[in-house]
């Protein structure tokens, strides 16, 4: 989308109060139990004091902050925005309480909430905020679940303060240490043989063409596959998550949606895998992440009797308009669009699910977004990462250590079409390659309704009005 029809920004200054409701709502997800009222600002008389640097940044709309400065904690280089005084310790413990030098609240309120993708005009062909503008890319931290630190510092605050350890969210049944999110986007069921047949022609190889072209009328194609695929996942124990494209054919802007109809044919094999304990949810097509009536409309299908989750076709997101257009469509429990499409790890810098925020509100949104870190197009494609299938796990293995670590979710994007034998390079082999050392790291795989259950229920009342 040009600059010159993004939605206006909202001309909101954001209070030191909202920012510190908005972070210590998430830094209670991350920890449960974590004791209420201990920290806050300098001047509140609170147990933790944090620095207050942000003010004037928040009063404004620039999309980004002074250059970070870079502390180590627990063994890790980690960039500080907010950091004013980067000589001084960034805990300073005293006989009844603590004083955090960096501004760890604005820190984390400005890469939880987006802030430099909604207000910057930077956007790529699809409408994307893109990674080659994010302060993730600029300052290499995008591997980093930075605002997880961020917490982890406040954590050892806590304990010193309360006198008690702080544990990270556990998950499933078996309480594990981290949870693991598989999902597949089902663009395409029925294209397998397009491009085969294609190259076979320009090569004028007829014999080839002739032999694709019956296979294509008498044979299922490759790409027809969602069984093959939930039984692939089944093999570690993992319930699919299927996004199906709710509009066939392209959209107004020539970007492709689905080569398929949700039609009755369809419908018998996802309630069978439903029955089978997989997820249907809806991959809202092109256009949809600015259109709140043509995402209803599409969740009207009586397919959707689940109605719970969402991602957009192609990562759309707009952060000046989707936020408000999930909230006001009024279907969804959660969201699993954010990544950046051209790297893998983390766009909010954030490893677990969390509440965007509503700009033109000011408030959290009241949907739950659970981040995407890992697409399978991601590692291998013309105009991202272009990995080797050799290279791919070392690259994701110390991302999922992360996630591991502040016990988080490993979302997982692999999409349908490359569960096709002949896809060498961020196919079916690869995908098996994640998954054993997924299992192998004991991660409780969830399927994007549970997950959102998990923070639901019971009730957690969100500080959701500030």
């Amino acid at each position: 989308m040009p600059a010159s029809l993004l939605p206006p920004a909202a001309p909101l200054a954001i209070a030191a109060e909202v920012r510190l409701a908005y972070v210590l709502e998430h830094f209670a997800l991350a920890y449960p139990g974590a004791p209420t009222g201990v920290i806050g600002y300098a001047g509140t008389q609170a147990l933790i004091e944090i620095a207050d640097f942000g003010e004037v940044f928040f009063r404004q709309t620039q999309a980004y902050p002074a250059a970070p400065s870079w502390r180590d904690w627990q063994g890790q280089s980690i960039p500080f925005f907010f950091d004013n005084r980067p000589e001084i310790p960034l805990l300073v413990f005293q006989d009844d309480k603590v004083v955090i030098s960096a501004d760890l609240i604005s820190a984390a309120f400005y890469l939880l909430s987006g802030w430099q993708e909604y207000f910057s005009t930077e956007r790529d062909r699809h409408g994307r905020f893109p990674y080659a503008a994010s302060v993730q890319k600029k300052y290499g931290f995008v591997a980093l679940p930075v605002v997880n630190y961020y917490f982890d510092v406040l954590r050892a605050a806590v304990e010193y303060v309360s006198g008690q350890p702080l544990l990270p969210r556990r998950w499933g049944s078996r309480q594990a240490a981290f949870a693991a999110f598989i999902s597949h986007d089902i663009d395409n069921l029925y294209s397998a043989w397009k491009a085969p047949a294609k190259a076979a022609w320009q090569q004028r190889q007829l014999g080839r063409l002739g032999k694709l072209l019956w296979q294509h009328v008498a044979r299922p194609d490759a790409w027809n596959n969602l069984e093959a695929v939930a039984a692939a996942a089944a093999q570690y124990g993992a319930k699919s998550t299927f996004f199906m494209l709710g509009a066939k054919g392209k959209a107004a802007n020539g970007t492709p949606n689905a080569d398929y109809n949700l039609s009755a044919l369809l419908e018998p094999r996802l309630r069978l895998l439903k029955a089978q304990g997989c997820e249907i949810s809806l991959h809202g097509s092109i256009g949809t992440a600015l259109d709140a009536t043509r995402l209803e409309m599409e969740m009207e299908n009586d397919l959707w009797y689940e109605g719970n989750g969402l991602r957009f076709h192609y990562l759309s997101w707009e952060p000046r308009h989707t936020p408000a257009v999930i909230e006001a469509s009024n279907c969804f429990g959660y969201d699993s669009t954010l990544s950046f499409a051209e790297h893998f790890g983390f766009r909010n810098s954030y490893c677990q699910p969390f509440y965007p925020f509503n700009f033109t509100a000011g408030r959290a949104a009241d949907f739950l977004e659970i981040p995407l870190n890992v697409m399978d197009a991601t590692l291998h494609h013309p105009n991202y990462l272009q990995l080797n299938p050799a290279e791919i796990l070392p690259a994701l293995a110390p991302v999922f250590a992360e996630i591991k670590r502040f016990g988080g979710v490993a979302s997982v994007l692999w999409h349908n079409e490359n569960f096709d034998p002949n896809n060498t390079q961020n196919g079916p082999q690869q995908f098996h390659e994640i998954m054993r050392h997924l299992q192998q790291q004991d991660a409780a795989f969830l399927t994007g309704r549970e997950i959102w259950e998990e923070f639901t229920t019971p009730p957690i009342t969100p500080i959701h009005t500030f």
